[in-house]
């Protein structure tokens, strides 16, 4: 094609010494440059956290994790654990994954769901039993956040008054908190997780920082965790904490049908009390002589037998009906003529 010409006069050389990027023509930019990441800062905390489940979890279960993954982004996934294999075994697989943290679901008669939350491969680790899951996409949730964004983490304040508690808020921090500068998070801050302590249990929540009232609506997901033990080990070792209120799941259904087992011996026992009262023969009181004392007799009155019919009386016709007729009869007879 066609050759440009160069550009003669002062202000050539300037306008070749000028970077690409740079305006040029009184302020007006040639190319758009490209911003630089958001998280330019270091990443020092290399945190990750793996999280996966054993085989045999429910949709809800499922949910739940695909959730914690969406919201924790220095997570990592990995294919579901046979039921064969041994606890322990995961701290191979969080090795082969680079992962220095676990959450691990593990599913029990299709019904019943525990958590371990560890600290591979050292150690400690604690067994949760979880209850009352709600996941992100119930209605009930209207919160919303940016996603890959850093939480803040609220704690009751009994978790620094009592070790167990305090050992929790440790291991809750270092899995839950996005490490800051991470290449797939974002440096906003705009929800919280909450952790509560009430009833013996550890209520999760997840809410959205509105900035106009710093008021909170909640994102989801939301769950109970009902401690059992606190393992030295990752996934095992000694008991360092066992919970005393701990009731398992098994033994709340034993007794759940063993109340109804005695409602129901209860109700046949009435039953059949009732039925011997009425076999019991009837006593026979023996008539009182004295209870004749009282009894007056009447005069007898002689029967009269009537052998003659009594007399009709007379029917007296109501005059003010026969009125009533005559005038009838008598705008009929007018209407006619």
């Amino acid at each position: 094609g066609a050759r440009k010409r160069p550009r003669s006069g002062p202000g050539a050389a300037e306008a070749e010494a000028a970077p690409a990027g740079a305006p040029q023509g009184g302020g007006i930019p040639q190319e758009y440059s490209i911003p630089p990441p958001v998280s330019q800062g270091k990443w020092k905390n290399k945190e990750r956290v793996l999280i996966f489940s054993s085989r045999g979890i429910n949709f809800r279960t499922r949910h739940l994790m695909q959730d914690l993954r969406t919201l924790m982004p220095h997570s990592k996934a990995d294919t579901k654990m046979d039921r064969k294999d041994q606890l322990f075994v995961i701290n191979e697989v969080c090795e082969m994954k680079n992962c220095n943290k676990c959450i691990f679901f593990e599913a029990k008669k299709k019904q019943d769901l525990y958590m371990w939350l560890s600290n591979t491969p050292q150690g400690p680790s604690a067994k949760f039993l979880v209850q009352n899951v709600h996941t992100l996409a119930e209605l009930k949730m209207t919160g919303n956040c940016l996603r890959g964004s850093r939480p803040l983490l609220s704690f009751d304040p009994i978790f620094d008054k009592e070790p167990h508690y305090a050992l929790l808020k440790e291991l809750f921090i270092q899995i839950f908190s996005t490490p800051q500068y991470h290449p797939k998070s974002q440096p906003f801050v705009d929800h919280v997780f909450t952790f509560t302590v009430t009833d013996e249990r550890i209520w999760f929540r997840n809410y959205q920082i509105i900035e106009e009232d710093a008021s909170l609506v909640e994102i989801g997901p939301r769950f109970v965790l009902n401690l059992i033990k606190i393992f030295q080990g990752s996934f095992g070792g000694p008991t360092l904490y066992e919970n005393p209120h701990y009731q398992s799941p098994n033994m709340h259904r034993r007794l759940i049908r063993l109340s109804v087992a005695a409602k129901f011996r209860e109700k046949q026992h009435v039953k059949e009390v009732q039925k011997e009262k009425k076999k019991a023969s009837k006593v026979l009181v023996k008539e009182d002589p004295t209870e004749v004392v009282f009894e007056t007799p009447a005069e007898e009155k002689p029967v009269e037998i009537q052998l003659v019919k009594p007399e009709s009386k007379p029917i007296v016709k109501d005059k003010k009906k026969l009125r009533k007729i005559q005038r009838k009869k008598q705008k009929k007879l007018f209407r006619t003529e």
